[in-house]
């Protein structure tokens, strides 16, 4: 299978006309975007569907496809979430919480603690249709002194649609008044509404937010309003012209973080994050980066500064 078959690259965003109100209201320097561009090819359109999920949400099916114990092959549908009215429709009935995807930092509890002190029932969970890719540049590792710019260790984790592979995740419910400031914190994203299931393969009741690949032209465009001043603001400032690559290598920290918290939550998470997570290459599983190229970041202890929010 090519890269692109499990690509993001032709899911476009969905535009509702009847909506005035301004992507991302709480950022005042990000509008919401202009009209779509012209049609692509047939070929790379994803197909709409005519009706609404019970939480009123537009379903878009994905041309991918996702295998389920036994069942038949299904359509993996996505819907996209654009603004803080689209998070809401997510919000679980009376609670006033919505469901949080966690697939790399987010493993851990205690990481998922010190951005989200309130969380409720974190949890382990199965993602079927998605892999994980270290395949873009985090301007965070900059901030905190631990990107390698020489060696193009800089990449942060994001997931993409991908036919045949299962992730383990977590799962989490944070407040309704969080949503700003998750949409702001994870400005890189592409936002998608996405059901888990448990372990042994059970839908979870409600949907939940998972932070996506995006794409430099998208970021610039929707989030960055096209103003290079606003991208100079989250990237530039780092020398970053490019932010969505495939040649970048991840923060060894961030890495290391990462596969302890997998390890953390069991077997079988740990075995899944080795062998179900990607360099940029799509082709290089974390399992065999660790035991060559990769060799020794697992014995390498973080700043001191941040040994506990990536300590696992």
């Amino acid at each position: 299978m090519s890269a692109a078959d499990c690509s993001l690259a032709a899911f476009h965003p969905i535009h509702r006309p009847l909506s005035r109100r301004p992507a991302f209201s709480s950022a005042p320097n990000l509008l919401r975007p202009p009209p779509p561009p012209s049609p692509r090819p047939r070929s790379l359109l994803l197909r709409r569907s005519r009706r609404a999920d019970s939480h009123g949400i537009l379903r878009r099916a994905s041309p991918i496809t996702m295998s389920s114990p036994g069942a038949d092959r299904l359509p993996l549908e996505l819907t996209e979430l654009n603004d803080e009215p689209d998070f809401e429709k997510l919000l679980a009935p009376g609670g006033g919480r919505i469901s949080i995807c966690g697939f790399g930092s987010l493993l851990s509890e205690r990481s998922a603690r010190s951005t989200f002190p309130d969380l409720v029932d974190f949890r382990v969970a199965r993602l079927d249709g998605f892999r994980r890719v270290f395949a873009h540049a985090a301007p965070i590792f900059f901030e905190r002194g631990i990107a390698k710019a020489e060696t193009k260790e800089i990449s942060s984790l994001s997931v993409e649609p991908c036919d045949g592979e299962t992730l383990v995740v977590t799962v989490f419910e944070i407040e309704k008044s969080e949503i700003p400031a998750f949409i702001r914190r994870e400005l890189e994203f592409r936002f998608l509404a996405v059901r888990p299931q448990t372990l042994d393969g059970k839908p979870f009741e409600n949907l939940a937010v998972l932070c996506a690949r995006y794409s430099d032209e998208e970021f610039f465009r929707i989030r960055c309003r096209g103003s290079k001043e606003i991208y100079f603001q989250h990237y530039g400032r780092y020398n970053i012209d490019k932010i969505w690559r495939d040649d970048v290598l991840p923060c060894r920290v961030y890495l290391r973080h990462c596969v302890l918290a997998a390890k953390n939550l069991g077997d079988v998470a740990y075995d899944n994050f080795l062998d179900h997570t990607y360099l940029a290459d799509r082709q290089t599983t974390i399992r065999k980066y660790l035991g060559t190229t990769g060799l020794g970041i697992m014995e390498e202890e973080p700043p001191e500064s941040l040994r506990t929010r990536y300590g696992g």
